[in-house]
Order: C-alpha cells, then structure tokens, then sequence
C-alpha cells in the first residue's frame, strides 16, 4: 500500500509519499489543476503494479472538498479528510520543537494516514443534488449573515446621529422594504421631519393600516431629538444611504437564492422526510441536508451523526471529577440549523414540547434544554432516513409515557 500526505494550498500541493514501513519514496510539489492531477497520477504509477487496485492508495488531506479532492475520489483513491486541528496534534507528536513547514505538514499527514487510518474517517462523496444544495444553501445563508452586519451597522449610525429614526422605524423592521425606501428619500433628520402623509404612505404600500402607521411615524419625525452637527450629519446621512442600498441588494439576491435552494432541495430524494420532521421547513430543511449530507455511510449510527451535529455531550472526567459539558468544536452551520429546528419543535410537536418540559423540569436551562431536544431529534433523523420513513410521533416517543392527546 501506498500513503500519501498532501498539504494544499490554493495553488499547489506538497505531495510525500510513503511505503508501508514509513520510508519516504517521494516528495514533490504539484500545481493545482488538471496537470497536477496528472502528475499526481504518474506519481503513484512509478509505485504500484499496472494492475494494482487503487483503493491500495491512501491519501491524507486537510479538506473533504473542492475538485482536487473529488478527482482524487474519483481515480479510486481511499481519501481521508482530516481536521486541521487533528493534524496540527500529529504534527505535535512528530516534532516537540515547534518547526513547521509545507513539506514537514506533508509528512505528518503521510504518517498520520499510515500509523492512524483506523481512526480516521474516509471521505464519503455526496451526491450531485445534495452538493448542489450545499452551495445554494450555504451561499443564501451568508448573505443573510451579511445582511444582518449591515443591518447592526446601519443601526449604530442612525443611533449616533439620527435616533429619531431609530425609534420611528422600529415596528417596521430596518431591514424592510419600506424603511429602506425611506432611509434612501430622506437620511438625514431635516429631510425625514418634511416627509408627507403621503410619501410616508407611498414607501408602506403593502402594509396594514397604513393611515395609522404614517401618523405615527410622521409624529415621531418631527418631534425634537438629540442630534449632530450639520457637517457630521450630512457624513453620516451619506453613510446610512449606502447602507440603505446594499441592504436592498441585499434582500433581492436573499429573495432570489431562496427560490434556488427551494428548486434544488425539491429534487432530492429524502425532501419529503426531511421536511416530515418536527420544527423544519423547506429552507431549513435544505440547510439540514447540506450540512448533514447524504453518502449513505458516512454515519454508522445515529450516536455518529449526532457526534458530527454537535449536539451531544462530551465527559471529561479524571480521579474522582467527572463533568458533562457541551462540544464546543462543531459545524457552526448545522448547530444554527438543528437549534432553530428545536426552538420551532417545541411549539408545534407536543411531543417535542412534553420533552422539553420534562428537562426544564429539572432546573436544565433553556438552551441546554434545546440542545438535548436537538440531540434527540437528530437520532429520530437519523432513523427516518435510514429507514426512509416519515416522522411519526407515536413511534419516535413510545419509549416515552405522554398524554399527546391533551
């Protein structure tokens, strides 16, 4: 067998190659792309037999993605993506002095294979749908995140200069349409205090009571508010427009992407038991499957699945102390996405909500309580699409004694 340590940068690989007792046959460095694919390819040609199985090639990497990584899998190789905090710990037993390097990282990875890939976990490929879904799902998702820092930052400007605003545009949101229109007419607070019924109204179309919510936004406008210089409010009045207008950028392409993560995670064939889950809809659904993925043995057991979501505790116990705390490293993704799931469970399952009561119960606090909800939702997950049946809460609680009739 053949083992391969292959540290990756953005454009080049530092590639070492080692036989089955630890001597180093090769170490090179490969451009990224389709000739250092290639090259690659010969690389492990010169030690292995014409006929010789490609899964006999083990190869270590620090990702489970990208094309390099699927043309590896593809070849027939066995890939192992590894954490970089894993490798980093190797790296430590290697060498105490601290020295690190492309070609030394190469190394450890190509030990590390070699003396450790029975821990390790092989890359398992997902399909091309549920890759499809990662990217639209995982690109709507940012730009929500982006989407937010704007909105705080835009919400820290009108504070320092305009806070009348602040007050006037709360019950809108300041990530709505109409609040964008008006921040974009009228930004600073001599412009907003001359704001008509009417064109407070034209900026509202849409809404509920719209005579009502003009008054009383026109009120809060023209009352008398702290304030800045004329010169800084006019700085600051160019600011907040800006923001305004990447803000409404912003909510069109939030808008557009969510219809494509709708379209592709429609295809898959797991969407309907995906979204049969308690607490889950057509996006978080889609975030579910993304993080989750859906190679079908990436996740022995469902106490491996929940390791990956995070959602289970660890121990940390030694002598006589032995403590039980949350995992701290994890997808931030996925745990944002089985969090929500948990918060919207418990108001619409009342088998999920008999749960969670039971725990607070116990004086457990509430997002301990939805982590352990969480946790056990993600073990029903797990049984549904292994069985590919849909969520049924009789069958998933009957180890529990609740009334769901009530």
């Amino acid at each position: 067998m053949l083992f391969v340590g292959d540290d990756w940068a953005e454009d080049h690989h530092d590639v070492e190659v080692q036989n089955e007792a630890g001597k180093v046959l090769k170490r090179v460095r490969l451009p990224e792309g389709m000739a250092g694919v290639t090259r690659f390819h010969d690389l492990v040609g010169r030690f292995v037999a014409e006929d010789a199985d490609p899964r006999e090639v083990l190869v270590c990497i620090e990702t489970d993605r990208g094309p390099w990584v699927r043309a590896l899998v593809a070849a027939g190789y066995q890939v192992f993506g590894v954490d970089p905090k894993q490798a980093a710990r190797h790296r430590e037993i290697l060498s105490s002095s601290g020295a690190k390097s492309d070609k030394g990282d190469a190394h450890a990875l190509a030990d590390m294979i070699r003396t450790r890939r029975h821990q390790l976990r092989e890359v398992a490929g997902d399909s091309e749908i549920a890759e499809a879904v990662k990217v639209v799902t995982r690109a709507h998702q940012t730009l929500l995140w982006e989407r937010t820092r704007h909105m705080l930052r835009l919400r820290v400007a009108l504070r320092d200069y305009f806070p009348a605003a602040l007050e006037a545009y709360k019950p809108l949101g300041l990530t709505s349409q109409a609040v964008l229109k008006l921040l974009a007419k009228a930004p600073a607070p001599e412009a907003a205090a001359k704001l008509t019924i009417s064109q407070i109204s034209a900026c509202l179309k849409g809404r509920r009571d719209i005579p009502g919510k003009a008054v009383a936004i026109q009120d809060v406008l023209r009352a008398q508010h702290l304030g800045q210089a004329p010169l800084v409010t006019t700085a600051y009045a160019s600011t907040v427009k800006s923001l305004a207008a990447i803000i409404a950028v912003l909510n069109t392409e939030i808008k557009t992407l969510q219809g494509e993560v709708e379209a592709h995670f429609g295809r898959h064939p797991d969407a309907e038991v995906i979204l049969s889950q308690p607490g889950i809809g057509v996006v978080l659904g889609a975030r579910v499957l993304a993080e989750f993925g859906d190679a079908k043995n990436r996740y022995a057991s469902a106490k491996a699945r929940k390791n990956y979501a995070g959602t289970s505790p660890i121990t940390r116990q030694s002598g006589k102390t032995r403590v039980v705390q949350a995992r701290f490293v994890h997808n931030d993704r996925l745990v944002d996405a089985l969090h929500l799931q948990a918060s919207c469970a418990i108001l619409h399952d009342r088998a999920v909500r008999a749960y969670y009561d039971q725990l607070k119960a116990r004086d457990i606090s509430h997002n301990a309580a939805l982590r352990q909800v969480g946790n056990r939702l993600v073990g029903i997950f797990h049984g549904c699409l292994k069985t590919h049946s849909h969520y049924d809460q009789a069958t998933a609680w009957s180890h529990h004694d609740y009334d769901l009739t009530a």
